[in-house]
């Protein structure tokens, strides 16, 4: 398992919440063990308070991509160091599970955590991944969709640092509500011209003698 795909685990976490819309999906124990992916093993350990403990590293995840969004890479560098800290991982090369043509192991980093519970085994990997994200591309390559009211956390893969949404959907949303205040404001800015047209004639024309 490479190390930048530990990063879409973070993407992941953060956007289970839409706080401009009051929605949170992360209410269950179902829900939390669903973040986890192919690592099963480690979801059969999810109990109730896992779902309290994982809100509590949502939060501290989105304040990094809202630092890095506001481009204050500083702080966003300290609360991602603060969670390393916290939730510490082992890195491990491993290759057990991956084989070449040969049938020879294709060797690879893999994040080996050492968790009390699951909510440390995810947070570990997460903020890893994020880490390793960051520095290798840069904290501006970690945003939040513009596309009000989503403001989902997402990783600019784009080759020239242009990524502004979470989605092609919100793109298109974002396009679309733009095109229609660009021709509310044309037509705002004709019926004013004509109005005033209209006001300029009226004065000007000559009264009857």
């Amino acid at each position: 398992m490479e190390l930048a795909y530990y990063s879409d685990y973070a993407v992941r976490l953060v956007n289970t919440e839409e706080p401009a819309r009051g929605k949170d999906a992360l209410t269950s124990v179902e829900a939390v063990r669903d973040l986890f992916g192919e690592m099963s093993q480690m979801a059969r350990r999810v109990t109730d308070a896992d779902v309290t403990r994982f809100r509590t590293v949502r939060a501290r995840l989105r304040a990094v991509f809202t630092s890095a969004d506001e481009d204050d890479q500083g702080r966003a560098v300290d609360l991602l160091n603060s969670l390393l800290l916290e939730f510490p991982v082992s890195p491990q090369i491993s290759g057990h599970d991956v084989l070449d043509e040969e049938g020879r192991p294709r060797w690879h980093m893999h994040l080996a955590e050492h968790p009390s519970n699951a909510t440390a085994g995810y947070a570990a990997i997460a903020a890893m991944g994020l880490a390793f994200h960051l520095t290798e591309f840069g904290a501006d390559r970690l945003g939040l969709c513009q596309a009000a009211p989503c403001r989902n956390a997402y990783l600019d893969t784009s080759t020239n640092r242009s990524r502004r949404y979470c989605s092609d959907r919100c793109a298109t949303r974002a396009n679309v509500a733009a095109y229609r205040a660009r021709k509310r404001l044309e037509t705002e800015r004709s019926a004013s011209t004509g109005r005033t047209a209209e006001s300029s004639h009226a004065t000007t024309t000559p009264t009857d003698r």
